[in-house]
């Protein structure tokens, strides 16, 4: 499109002409008026301009362009009457002046982007966008082509923004340090611990305080320290004596404005109309207690303002044409980057499809057990013939992700190439040669991004499965929704909506207020915001429906408390319900427990608009949930009772039995008084204001006793685990345990939830991925030589940190709970791990693990790591579930996890959990299974050798009959017996049917001798397979590629790499003999020949290279 069209359309606005005659969109068939949206005596006429496959285009003019907690209201409603649009308001005073909305799905939560722009001459950003939501006459497109262009365009890169604004807050974050002065000078700054933590503080605070003063929360000043900050220079340069802007003005500030309700008129006077905050964000920090004397001088503001008023701060996602706009997700990344150095210490920032993932699949299965046994009317309607049930049956389609359903209609059969279509039948002959073209790219409109047929034919036959399995009422359980990778989200909000049950609503919002969500590793908290964002919209829509009830005396109960308790809106009130409520996070580093906690007030934050008029401005206190997110570690110290009774258990006499019985009962009653005293203070968060000084001495009598339980409770931990070394060294011995150790009594943090719940509904995580015993490259120094975890956890000889944090979260959760995570592969496919897949099969339940691999695109952006994701129930069905070992490319991580594919699979064929995605898979597995492993056949020593090499070889592993032609550490050689020919052996070790035992069973990083002798065959077949070994030797050898490496130790030297995809017709052969000697059905040799075959054969599979 011409620019000097598009600004001659825009200040005409004349948007349907724009739509319609340059882009390429349709005009609208309907009623072109919608209903009309009335939003706090405010109407909404918005009217539908045009339409592309269903999206609307919608255009409203207003007197006032709404702000972004408005637009959210409005779209509440708007989506009803267009589930999918673009609007565009029109300011009636100012008519060029417009601001488009466009709501977008970002990792199955609901974005609403906004872009303004005062003229056409100011709206340069928007015309770089146009030309990603133009179509062309002869284009076929879905709703789903559509939607996905309109992303496309409006989607913020917030990622690359963040990286941008990161850069530079890394070099401010190291000029701030320096010029602090009051936290151990004496210390050079860069091993200046407490110095660096500070900066960190002081940064977040002060970011805090730029997103907030954005939104005119400081005095109506969007520029508000800045200004401030020159006022404090200008006075001070009159009066050499004055005091520096952090102690003349930051600290009063913190304390005496944003930390305390009442502002007498000489604050106002001179700091203005500032709102109390609360939170603990501005309580007196632990650093600013133990060093009295901090300062900082004002340059350091001055540079650190400078850098961030070259930034839009926004707390909502919004698009400038600056390029620059912050939104709090950039403290998650900083936290990542730089407090915590997480890659050093086996942790990683997780994203948001991959919390999303796993928040949906255990919180809303467990509220969905929770009321499905709330009472008899609604236990009725969760039966298999109830309401629920129903209610999916009758759904057709609506909740298989969009993704899912690319391409596939009922009749798909007929409509794929005939030369596809003739490898559906598999009971027919010639299966092989009837595939031949499966391999091929798919085309639109059935592909999704850089799939092959084969792919695709297995996705919508998957699709007709799960829609016969709907259709026929089969599906009347919540775990299918995991099974099946249902839109559970979607499904909930549905229920909601259509529910007339009274019971049914008051029931789902009363599960939602109680449901306990625990991250015992929260870093900055990615998972604790992804419980956030599914808890939210469901809490929205039962108190939207709670109105409709409110004759019964518990729905009246539950809307008194939103109605009379809490000033700011609705949205207000459910996140500081979720906060208070439902999330709870332990992290050893104090710095990520703060980022997290900053990061959920900026979300509440964000949801309120300022009003001057208004006590506060308008804005309810912030929870105050330092109670909730603690600093400790997770795996020392006692997690329940039974453990405190287990250190008591061992008297040696009466006396020391009597003393025990009173130290138990002592320890209970006062945990009991702890209790008590965290729910009034939970109480008086509602009351604050009213009762300032009651808040605060409830807050100080809480952790005051929470302290001295907590120091009753190490001290009898640590005698249980150093035994007592007297009373003139216990004290400093003690204090050096607890430096290192930092315990964390769960049953004296959370008595209400470990005693009263039985444990956390919900524990949800990425655990450190650290050796126990292994030295940090960097310290030279093992987490066993820092601390010692218990020798009572039965995953130890796994010596790695994940490992215990799983058996830790076992002991934490309910009887009924749910466990996700995501961890290491190799949790579930190595020796090393046995403990842990002992853990699994015994003491947890139904189990779902999905499978990543590394190569081509990583989960971790930037890491190297196979990944496994598991959901599991605490219940006595020791069911397993698992999906294949998913590679993709960058372009289809969006539908990376609306893709998932499980089956039901034994585990106890093996001792690793295999990890497979069909019925035919297990099929072949069970058939494979029946043989005896080749280590059977081994001998001692002798001349009968395979050669074979332990490292390298990314999607292939190299057999050969005889030795490598250049030498290197990774090779070696194995002997068989000589009754038996090692031709058979290395043939059958390079054949597809090997590399997916490799695959399934192990972590595709680690090729250990007893990975690869563990392959079952019972030997025979010798005459066809020798043959076959011969050509494969010839033709690796014939193929092979030499070059130089040069080492630093070595030298120069030779290598090898022996291009084994070249000899793919003589392994697939090799497959077909062995098919036979396992009784394969030409429908699973077809899929071993083709296992991975898309990244196996990468361009060679399309015949693109040579290479």
């Amino acid at each position: 499109m011409r620019k000097n069209d598009f600004t001659r359309l825009i200040d005409s606005n004349d948007f349907r002409e724009l739509f319609i005659t340059y882009l390429g969109w349709n005009r609208w068939r309907g009623n072109s008026r919608l209903l009309p949206i009335i939003i706090e005596e405010t109407e909404y006429q918005f009217q539908t301009i045009a339409d592309r496959n269903g999206l609307q285009v919608v255009v409203a003019e207003v007197d006032e362009l709404p702000n972004n907690s408005l637009v959210r209201k409005i779209d509440n409603q708007l989506r009803r009457q267009a589930q999918d649009y673009i609007s565009i308001y029109v300011l009636r005073r100012e008519p060029k002046h417009h601001l488009w909305v466009v709501p977008l799905k970002n990792v199955d939560k609901r974005d609403l982007v906004s872009l303004e722009y005062l003229d056409a001459a100011h709206a340069d950003f928007l015309f770089s966008k146009i030309d990603d939501i133009e179509f062309s006459p002869a284009d076929v497109t879905t709703i789903v082509d559509v939607k996905e262009a309109v992303h496309r365009a409006f989607f913020v890169n917030s990622e690359k923004i963040t990286k941008d604004f990161y850069a530079g807050f890394k070099k401010q974050h190291a000029a701030f340090a320096k010029f602090i002065t009051g936290i151990d000078d004496e210390i050079d700054i860069k091993n200046n611990r407490n110095k660096q933590w500070y900066a960190s503080v002081m940064l977040n605070r002060l970011m805090f305080c730029y997103f907030i003063q954005k939104k005119g929360f400081l005095d109506g000043n969007p520029n508000y320290l800045r200004d401030k900050l020159r006022e404090c220079i200008e006075q001070r340069g009159r009066n050499q004596f004055f005091s520096t802007f952090y102690l003349r003005f930051l600290r009063r500030l913190f304390s005496d404005g944003l930390n305390h309700p009442k502002h007498d008129r000489e604050f106002e006077r001179q700091f203005g109309r500032i709102p109390y905050l609360n939170g603990g964000m501005f309580d007196q920090h632990q650093i600013e207690r133990d060093y009295a004397d901090i300062d900082i001088e004002d340059d350091a503001f001055v540079s650190l303002f400078e850098f961030f008023d070259k930034w839009q701060w926004h707390l909502d996602t919004r698009v400038t044409a600056s390029g620059k706009d912050i939104n709090p997700d950039v403290l998650g990344y900083i936290f990542e980057q730089y407090i915590n150095d997480r890659a050093q210490m086996g942790a990683y920032y997780t994203k948001e499809d991959i919390t999303e993932y796993i928040g949906r699949n255990t919180i809303l299965p467990f509220l969905f057990d929770r009321i499905a046994h709330s009472s008899k009317t609604v236990e009725t309607m969760f039966a298999p013939d109830g309401w629920v049930w129903q209610s999916l049956k009758m759904s057709g389609d609506r909740y298989l992700f969009d993704a899912v359903k690319q391409g596939w209609t009922p009749d798909w059969r007929e409509k794929i190439p005939q030369d596809i279509a003739v490898g559906l039948d598999t009971e027919a002959p010639d299966l092989l040669a009837r595939r031949a073209r499966w391999n091929d790219r798919t085309p639109e409109p059935f592909a999704l991004p850089t799939e092959i047929w084969r792919e695709t034919i297995e996705r919508l036959q998957r699709v007709d499965s799960i829609m016969a399995k709907i259709s026929a009422g089969e599906i009347t359980s919540v775990n299918d929704f995991i099974t099946y990778n249902l839109d559970i989200r979607l499904f909930a909000s549905d229920l909601i909506a259509k529910s007339e049950s009274g019971s049914f609503i008051y029931n789902f919002y009363d599960a939602l207020r109680s449901v306990t969500v625990l991250d015992p590793t929260c870093g900055s908290g990615a998972f604790l915001f992804a419980a956030m964002n599914i808890l939210e919209p469901l809490y929205y829509e039962c108190i939207s429906r709670l109105d409709e009830f409110k004759d019964n005396p518990k729905v009246k109960a539950a809307l008194d408390e939103i109605n009379q308790k809490y000033r700011s809106n609705i949205h207000y009130f459910i996140y500081k319900s979720i906060i208070l409520r439902n999330l709870y996070g332990v992290d050893l580093m104090a710095e990520a427990t703060e980022i997290a906690k900053l990061r959920l007030f900026l979300k509440m934050v964000a949801v309120v608009d300022v009003d001057y008029r208004a006590d506060n401005l308008g804005l309810d206190p912030l929870p105050d949930i330092d109670f909730n997110i603690r600093c400790g570690n997770t795996l020392v110290g006692y997690a329940n009772e039974k453990e405190i009774e287990q250190d008591l258990s061992h008297a040696s006499d009466i006396l020391q039995e009597l003393a025990n019985q009173e130290f138990k009962d002592r320890i209970e009653q006062e945990m009991q008084t702890v209790a008590a005293t965290y729910r009034e203070f939970k109480r008086l968060q509602l009351v604050q204001e009213e009762h300032f000084a009651e808040f605060k001495q409830a807050k100080a009598e809480l952790q005051n006793r929470l302290n001295t339980l907590n120091d009753t409770l190490s001290r009898r931990l640590f005698i249980a685990t150093k035994g007592d070394p007297g009373e003139l060294m216990f004290q400093p011995l003690f204090e050096e345990w607890l430096a290192s150790h930092h315990p964390f009594h769960w049953v004296a943090e959370f008595y209400q939830i470990i005693h009263g719940n039985g444990g956390f509904d919900v524990i949800i995580g990425n655990p450190p991925y650290v050796g126990y015993t292994r030295k940090n490259k960097q310290t030279g120094v093992a987490v066993c030589e820092i601390y010692q975890v218990p020798n009572s956890y039965s995953t130890l000889p796994t010596s790695n940190l994940y490992a215990f944090t799983i058996e830790r979260s076992n002991i934490l959760i309910s009887s009924v709970g749910k466990l996700g995570m995501i961890i290491p592969i190799s949790a579930f496919a190595n020796d090393s791990m046995l403990e842990l897949q002992l853990l699994f099969k015994q003491k947890l339940g139904e189990t779902w693990i999905s499978t990543f691999h590394q190569r081509p695109a990583q989960l971790f952006e930037g890491v190297l790591q196979r990944l496994s994701i598991f959901i599991s129930n605490k219940d006595d069905k020791h069911i397993f579930h698992t999906t294949g070992i998913y590679r993709w490319y960058s372009e289809n991580r969006d539908f990376l996890f609306k893709n998932l594919a499980y089956t039901v699979c034994r585990q106890d064929l093996q001792p690793h959990l295999i990890k497979v995605g069909c019925n035919l898979e297990v099929s072949i597995f069970e058939k494979y299974a029946s043989n005896t492993p080749i280590s059977t056949y081994l001998a001692d020593a002798g001349t009968n050798n395979i050669y074979y090499r332990t490292a390298g070889g990314g999607y292939w592993v190299t057999f050969l009959n005889d030795e490598f032609d250049c030498v290197a550490v990774s090779n070696k050689h194995t002997p068989f017996r000589n009754d038996y020919n090692h031709k058979v052996f290395s043939a059958i070790l390079n054949s597809n049917l090997f590399w997916w035992y490799y695959s399934i069973n192990f972590d595709l990083f680690n090729f250990k001798d007893y990975m690869i002798f563990g392959f079952k065959f019972t030997y025979d077949m010798e005459q066809e397979v020798v043959p076959l070994s011969d050509a494969m030797e010839s033709n690796l050898r014939d193929n092979a590629y030499y070059y130089d490496i040069v080492s630093k130790t070595r030298g120069r030297n030779q290598a090898v790499t022996y291009r084994k995809q070249l000899s793919k017709p003589i392994i697939d052969e090799i497959d077909k003999v062995l098919a036979r000697h396992y009784g394969f059905t030409d429908e699973e040799l077809d899929f071993i020949i083709n296992y991975d075959i898309k990244y196996r054969m990468g361009d060679e599979l399309n015949n693109d290279s040579d290479e």
